[in-house]
């Protein structure tokens, strides 16, 4: 009874630090903000974003070698997507594919296709679907209990394909995303906690989803 007694209260403690954590990081989202740049250009972003519809523009499409479902990009958040391209560029996130495609990009242009592929973000419907699970109830404090994020700089959740978010969470865990509160959190999470808040984020709606976009290289304007 005293091990179990102990070892739940480092597991307070540790939630507690994560979540001061997460309050500091939230503290600099204005700080983040002001360094964006007030206008991008999705349509410049969409004129260089050709190589990035053959995963991107296609519904369901997977990821191989591991498999797993490329995330949404229509509704998220542009300043996150372009800090996601920038953690792609600078080795933050572990993707050759991504890391490749990233490296011949400016910040303007992440800043343009961020905001080409976001269209019109998901806004907060102010509602949940059912109880959050205990799993996810660090989560929503960043994330929103509708799976809307809360500030631009992080990612909306809602709607997200499952398998992504548990893939996502994963390289958290393991190192291949370097986000300290990210890393903190994940370290925390059981295999059964990672499928129960996937499946939670991923059932929420209105959610995330991937708009079609057929054109070619040859087509775009």
């Amino acid at each position: 009874m005293k091990g179990r007694g102990r070892r739940s209260c480092q597991h307070a403690v540790s939630i507690g630090v994560i979540a001061a954590l997460a309050a500091a990081a939230f503290a600099g989202v204005a700080a983040q903000e002001a360094a964006a740049p007030a206008h991008a250009d999705p349509a410049h972003g969409k004129a260089i974003s050709y190589t990035c519809l053959g995963c991107h523009g296609i519904d369901d499409y997977k990821n191989a070698y591991p498999m797993y479902s490329v995330p949404k990009l229509e509704g998220q958040n542009s300043e996150y997507l372009a800090v996601a391209l920038h953690g792609y560029r600078d080795g933050d996130r572990s993707h050759l594919t991504m890391h490749s495609q990233a490296s011949t990009l400016s910040d303007r242009d992440m800043d343009d296709i961020a905001a080409y592929f976001a269209g019109k973000p998901l806004t907060p419907t102010g509602k949940t679907r059912g109880s959050v699970p205990q799993a996810a109830t660090l989560c929503v404090s960043c994330h929103g209990q509708d799976g809307v994020a809360i500030a631009p700089m992080y990612p909306s959740l809602a709607g997200q394909h499952g398998d992504y978010l548990v893939r996502a969470i994963e390289e958290y865990r393991k190192g291949g995303r370097k986000n300290p509160v990210m890393k903190g959190f994940a370290a925390t999470l059981k295999d059964d906690d990672i499928q129960v808040i996937a499946q939670y984020f991923s059932r929420l709606t209105p959610g995330l989803s991937t708009e079609s976009r057929p054109y070619t290289w040859l087509t775009a304007r």
